[in-house]
């Protein structure tokens, strides 16, 4: 009798842990979902503030803030968190900049021309060996300081004249390689500009940023993101609001109007 009562207390055991198991594995947050799901991903139409210079006014009221890596520090990131904010580190991956403290670690032999910006210059992306350490180093920064996410800002060298002969593989396999170390690091990534090869990348970018796509007539080209459910950052500097907000409103873009140096002024959709 004792033998029996054995096996049935063992066999209750047994399916406890299996209950439990099977409980844990559906419950949302937990096991390698938990992990994919827990990085930031901006909806369509989300607001946001765009500000590169100037001393920055914490007190838009905006869901996220899109802000300096290197210029911006840990308290201003948590101070934005603590106002229930998300903060997205801007970097430039694609342009050398001359003024900023990781300059000296980047070899001539990779920075090419200049890209129209006073003390910029295009980098060379086929040069894995060399950038890909340096960038890492740089999305490190973005994730210690505790932003959610990375503007990757001059992705779209390839159509550019950078002094180096890059083709469209070459682009592809550098933004993916971006896409890869801020996901690495637990970070949003969003795909800054490089409109022609938006159906290859939506995938590996967890939102977009846009410059001028109303004024150029290429605001279409970005509902890919929109349609995985993505929001478009998208910004205009030369048109006024009444021509281009009815057609972000349509495309579901999260568009402001800023002046050139991306300072506190912005005017929203």
């Amino acid at each position: 009798m004792s033998r029996v009562l054995a096996r049935s207390a063992l066999l209750s055991l047994l399916l406890l842990v299996a209950g439990c198991t099977s409980a844990s594995d559906d419950k949302p947050g937990t096991g390698r979902e938990a992990a994919e799901g827990a990085r930031w991903q901006p909806e369509p139409g989300t607001d946001w503030q765009w500000q590169l210079s100037g001393r920055l006014d914490t007190s838009v009221d905006v869901p996220v803030y899109d802000i300096d890596g290197f210029d911006q520090p840990a308290d201003t990131v948590a101070e934005l968190h603590d106002d229930g904010r998300k903060v997205i580190c801007y970097l430039s991956t694609g342009a050398w900049e001359d003024w900023r403290p990781d300059a000296d670690e980047f070899p001539k032999s990779v920075i090419g021309k200049g890209n129209g910006w006073e003390g910029e210059y295009w980098l060379d992306i086929r040069q894995l060996d060399v950038l890909e350490p340096l960038m890492a180093e740089r999305i490190d920064m973005c994730a210690e300081k505790g932003f959610d996410a990375v503007e990757p800002d001059n992705m779209d060298g390839y159509r550019n004249k950078t002094g180096f002969p890059l083709k469209a593989a070459d682009q592809l396999r550098y933004n993916r390689l971006i896409a890869r170390l801020a996901h690495e690091r637990g970070l949003a990534v969003g795909l800054k500009n490089d409109l022609d090869q938006i159906p290859e990348l939506v995938d590996d970018f967890d939102f977009a940023v846009n410059e001028q796509c109303a004024q150029y007539e290429e605001c279409e080209e970005l509902t890919p993101f929109i349609e995985a459910g993505k929001a478009v950052f998208h910004v205009e500097y030369e048109m006024e609001t009444a021509d281009f907000c009815p057609g972000s409103r349509r495309l579901e873009l999260s568009s402001l109007l800023k002046k050139w140096e991306l300072g506190v002024w912005r005017e929203a959709c």
